[in-house]
């Protein structure tokens, strides 16, 4: 990803929209095809130096025309066809959509090599069992395996959003400097057209001097939203390292690793900090995306003295936290025995909802059994007592419910609902979407 968005990288991208121009000309009969031949063959950074291009620059201090100067040079006589008709953002916004469209086909692999780790996870612990919180306290049983499976979906929407907003974002223009044309003359649309194809773009609908920046601005909010969902698992998995829960935790090289400068024992989470950290800057990135769509009037500077920062640095952000989540998940430590300790913390209390339902069942009120429940698991609680025994001493539970059904009702994994189906549609569901993808 940093390549893409090199110098050297950067010039290329921008030699090979002058030299589709210069073969668009041609072959409309605007100039000489031997003309456009010669450019198109000189308009690699092997002909074109970077070196010479900045050389240029510090004298003019205009970064296209240094280009277009340099490479009229290395194109010789032929050299002076060279942006003819074009304006310097046709050559920029076209050229940052080659970049983009690298950039983008780099995080599409990322992201199909995450989700096929987060289907191995959600079909190796489909039937793990482990408590599930809310507000940070032991809710009801889930498995690990339905933990994945969400993160699983939730990812598949970013391959979704990537592949749809791919088709707005990947546009380039030649339009000229205030998007009407004229300079191309009359065979201009087609010169477009032409130059697009030859590309691998689209058109832009409509433009002035620049490319439209919503889309840019989408690219970036999406890229944010998927640093949110990578920071949203780190997170997950940062809790569950606390020594008091110990359920998951990150990789840990044993042999070498050093947790602490001064304390031995420590096992930090410094990958999944990492990730956290990372997705704040991601966000912070979003503003200047959002403020870069007002412009004053046909064009300013204020789009492009911005985005040359935020657009490599998302895209170098956002494929490193794919990177670095997918080797986290990866070799991911799971302390299944943990996860059961830990569902008996409460004595039973976290399934005071199954005895509720036991109880509806056999024709209690649904508010009564809920006062009731209540009730006796506070009970429990003060008096820290297991709570199958608290629910065993009290007469109105006992006319209701045998020993053998409150001891069901009390079993975590009797109390999973349709948790193990909905991992099993969603594994295939997702199975099906890759293969439409082709990704194997």
């Amino acid at each position: 990803m940093r390549r893409i968005f090199e110098e050297e990288n950067r010039l290329q991208r921008m030699l090979d929209v002058e030299a589709a121009l210069a073969w668009a000309h041609a072959e409309v009969g605007d100039i000489p095809k031997r003309d456009a031949q010669r450019i198109v063959d000189v308009a690699t950074t092997k002909m074109v130096k970077l070196s010479r291009v900045k050389q240029i620059e510090s004298e003019i201090r205009h970064d296209v025309m240094s280009v277009v100067r340099a490479l009229s040079e290395a194109a010789g006589p032929s050299g002076g066809y060279v942006h003819l008709g074009a304006t310097s953002q046709d050559i920029n916004d076209t050229a940052t959509a080659l970049q983009l469209k690298e950039a983008v086909g780099v995080l599409e692999r990322r992201m199909d090599d995450f989700e096929k780790i987060l289907l191995e996870k959600a079909e190796k612990y489909k039937r793990t069992l482990m408590m599930g919180r809310t507000h940070g306290q032991h809710a009801l049983p889930i498995t690990l395996g339905f933990k994945f499976a969400i993160w699983l979906r939730e990812n598949a929407r970013h391959i979704e959003r990537l592949r749809q907003c791919r088709e707005r974002l990947l546009v380039g223009k030649m339009s000229g400097a205030v998007g009407t044309m004229a300079g191309l003359g009359p065979n201009a649309l087609r010169i477009q057209k032409l130059v697009m194809d030859r590309l691998g773009l689209r058109a832009a609908d409509v433009s002035n001097q620049v490319v439209q920046r919503d889309i840019h601005a989408e690219f970036i909010s999406l890229l944010a939203i998927i640093a949110c969902t990578l920071d949203k698992i780190a997170t997950e998995i940062r809790e569950l390292q606390r020594p008091e829960i110990s359920e998951l935790a990150e990789p840990f090289e044993r042999v070498r690793q050093v947790g602490s400068s001064t304390m031995p024992h420590k096992r930090n989470p410094e990958l999944c900090e990492r990730v956290s950290g990372l997705a704040k800057i991601m966000r912070s990135l979003v503003v200047p995306a959002l403020e870069d769509v007002p412009t004053w009037h046909e064009r300013d500077l204020t789009q492009t003295s911005a985005e040359r920062f935020i657009i490599p640095e998302s895209c170098v952000l956002v494929d490193y936290m794919l990177f670095l989540m997918t080797n986290i998940l990866r070799g991911l430590w799971v302390n299944e025995e943990r996860m059961r300790q830990n569902i008996d913390l409460t004595q039973g209390r976290a399934m005071s909802e199954a005895v509720m339902m036991a109880l509806v069942k056999k024709g209690m009120n649904r508010q009564t059994a809920h006062e009731l429940l209540r009730t006796l698991t506070i009970k429990s609680e003060t008096e820290k007592k297991p709570f199958k025994k608290t629910l065993l001493e009290d007469n109105t539970v006992r006319t209701k419910l045998r020993e053998r059904e409150i001891g069901k009702a009390l079993n975590p994994q009797s109390y999973l609902g349709t948790t193990i189906k909905q991992i099993e549609l969603i594994l295939k569901k997702t199975e099906r979407e890759r293969k439409t993808r082709g990704v194997p």
